[in-house]
């Protein structure tokens, strides 16, 4: 099998645009022979940058130059819309994967494009809004799978599930980071002869083991390119399934911060291609440079400001004021917190509490209407959380929180304009609502964590109430004490109580857990001691204190 030649040297040398032109030529040999050897389906990762774009332009071209009778395997080309993900990008994307599925029919290509979605359950506003997720951290990156990963990862099962096996080609190139390369080589299965031949190896690597999909090969042709001549090529080569790059260019210019990429005319000339594209919500990054940079250089996309400021609203580094004092499954836990210095043991904060879920459904209810009427022509129907998201929201607000007050659709009302439709079948029908809320909001007097009680017993209650087995309901009932009967106060206090046991169980500290664990009989032992050499019991100590009272 013909490959394209692999520099040997780690970091790439310069390529002139002659040896550009030759090298694409034998990547498109090896393109072509690679998908001609089995019958093992290609799945092709396009998120519309300009790597992916280049990697499925390689692809498309390569087989295009086959004879009609080889084009039998089919190649998926998968994109994963987050749902978040910038809107100007989000539209791109779409547009260019109908054109391809109506390019791909014209040509009689065997390529067939996939818009994937995350599971409603997964989606960032019902994680974040639903449930309480804190905004993504370094430590704490709940989004990447949740978004990202598992969509694709289904799909891929999916195609192993009925071909046993499946190529992954992606634009992954080593140049984008130490880590990247780093990762590459690591995984590296040798050439795909090497892979039919069991007791080979070689230095040379063609494809690569996917880490976390069996049966998953992952093939990257543009592995060794770097950014300029990514730029190269898609400027001088036409989009095959006739998307402009040159339309693709100019958005990478305008998320560049000074808005200006130069003319790519040779591999000495720098380039514009550290912009980078993602979800309009994140706060991995520090900010969201390519957004600030579209509304700074393109008065017609200053529409996206609402945008950035619940994104930057989103990204505030100490928000516990803003989270509940347990985790979200109820309990207190406990952590030794270095401030200035100063090291103290502190709860672990968890999710949003309930004034602040309902504040950003407001807050992203007024972008998105907002926006429908700033936004140009072909972006007024632009939508920053589903109907099935907030249906999803409601019911885990209702269901999980107990949060009978209902409060989705009057929020939505008061924002929009518009009654809420809930395509949940029976969601509109419940025993409690708005009105026992505020009975209940007066009979406990401000105290937030009787109201929680109170409501939680309620709404398990009206749970239960159609079944005929009421099995669980004892322990279900249990569980809103336990999470809800005593104040923060008193809840932090018991935590530090049981980390000081835990603790001196540990260190085999036997005063102190007799101490801790018998308390003020602990304490009259040690006093009785002394007086009598009688063996003290819990009976003794009794009747004892019964006939002092005498």
């Amino acid at each position: 099998m013909t490959t394209a030649q692999q520099p040997e040297n780690k970091v790439q040398q310069a390529r002139t645009v002659a040896e550009l032109v030759d090298y694409i030529q034998a990547l498109t040999t090896e393109i072509q022979e690679l998908y001609c050897l089995d019958e093992i389906p290609w799945v092709v990762g396009y998120s519309g940058g300009k790597d992916s774009t280049a990697t499925l332009q390689l692809i498309w071209n390569a087989i295009a130059a086959l004879p009609q009778e080889k084009r039998k395997k089919t190649i998926h080309v998968i994109t994963t819309d987050t749902l978040v993900e910038n809107p100007v990008v989000a539209v791109w994307v779409r547009k260019s994967l109908e054109r391809m599925r109506v390019t791909a029919k014209e040509q009689k290509m065997p390529i067939e494009p996939h818009l994937l979605q995350p599971e409603i359950k997964e989606t960032f506003w019902v994680s974040l809004i639903g449930k309480g997720y804190p905004t993504p951290r370094g430590k704490f990156r709940w989004c990447t799978d949740r978004l990202k990963i598992h969509p694709s990862n289904r799909f891929i099962r999916d195609v192993v599930r009925v071909n046993g096996e499946v190529i992954l080609v992606l634009g992954t190139r080593k140049a984008e980071s130490i880590k990247r390369a780093i990762s590459m080589e690591k995984h590296q299965a040798g050439t795909l002869k090497d892979r039919l031949v069991s007791d080979s190896s070689s230095p040379t690597s063609l494809l690569y083991h996917s880490a976390s999909l069996p049966n998953s090969l992952i093939y990257s042709p543009i592995e060794d390119w770097r950014t300029d001549e990514v730029w190269i090529y898609l400027n001088q080569w036409q989009n095959p399934w006739g998307y402009s790059n040159k339309d693709l260019f100019i958005m990478y210019r305008g998320a560049t911060a000074d808005n200006e990429c130069p003319l790519v005319v040779d591999t000495s000339t720098p380039s514009c291609g550290d912009s980078r594209f993602g979800c309009w919500v994140c706060t991995i990054v520090s900010k969201d440079k390519s957004m600030e940079a579209m509304i700074q250089n393109d008065e017609e996309k200053e529409w996206m400001q609402p945008l950035l400021d619940i994104r930057n609203e989103l990204d505030i580094k100490d928000d516990w004021g803003k989270r509940d004092f347990r985790r979200i499954w109820g309990d207190v836990q406990l952590f030794e917190r270095n401030k200035n210095g100063e090291i103290s043991v502190e709860p672990i904060p968890g999710p949003y509490t309930k004034y602040w879920r309902e504040h950003w459904l407001r807050r992203l209810l007024e972008a998105q209407t907002k926006t429908r009427r700033t936004a140009p022509e072909n972006m007024r129907d632009i939508t920053l959380i589903t109907l099935e998201e907030m249906s999803e929201i409601r019911r885990i607000w209702l269901e999980e929180k107990h949060e009978f007050d209902d409060s989705l659709p009057r929020i939505y009302q008061e924002v929009t304009g518009e009654e809420f439709q809930d395509p949940r079948p029976g969601a509109d029908y419940s025993l409690l609502g708005r009105d026992e809320w505020i009975v209940l909001e007066e009979i406990c007097e401000g105290d937030a964590m009787h109201l929680e009680l109170m409501a939680k017993l309620l709404d398990t209650e009206r749970q239960y109430r159609k079944k005929t087995r009421r099995v669980g309901i004892y322990e279900t009932l249990e569980k809103c004490f336990n999470t809800s009967s005593r104040s923060p106060e008193d809840a932090i206090k018991n935590a530090r109580l049981k980390r000081e046991l835990s603790e001196a169980v540990s260190q085999g500290d036997v005063a102190k857990v007799k101490q801790m664990t018998l308390g003020d009989v602990a304490a009259i032992n040690e006093v009785d001691e002394g007086e009598s050499d009688e063996q003290v019991t819990w009976a003794s100590m009794k009747f004892k204190k019964e006939n002092s009272e005498e």
